[in-house]
């Protein structure tokens, strides 16, 4: 029986692995999406506060990135002062059970 490769092209642009890593990887955006499903519903400031560490321009960046990469829905209100909530897609929520196969092999690993 021959094992599936992780990848056919080795980090390649048809590697499944390879488009993964570019959209959730990084230091700050598996986190985001730990504390959106978390919440379910996250204003920007609960963010802030909830991501140790990262600064106002990186999750600036790393949400803008996550909307355009499908993983998250903006819903911004037409309130004074402006209110915005953020809230996993579908997309992001099927990978939910591989982030938490991935935490279980950090906590058993390293």
């Amino acid at each position: 029986m021959k094992k599936e490769p992780l990848c056919d092209e080795i980090a390649g642009e048809g590697c499944g692995l390879k488009k993964v890593l570019n959209i959730v990887g990084g230091k700050w955006k598996i986190m985001i999406l730990c504390v959106i499903d978390n919440n379910e519903i996250v204003r920007y400031g609960d963010l802030r506060r909830s991501v140790f560490g990262i600064t106002n321009t990186m999750l600036a960046q790393s949400l803008k990135e996550l909307e355009n990469d499908g993983l998250v829905h903006r819903t911004q209100y037409d309130e004074m002062p402006v209110r915005v909530e953020y809230t996993l897609t579908d997309k992001a929520k099927s990978m939910i059970p591989i982030l938490l196969q991935l935490k279980k092999w950090g906590e058993e690993n390293l």
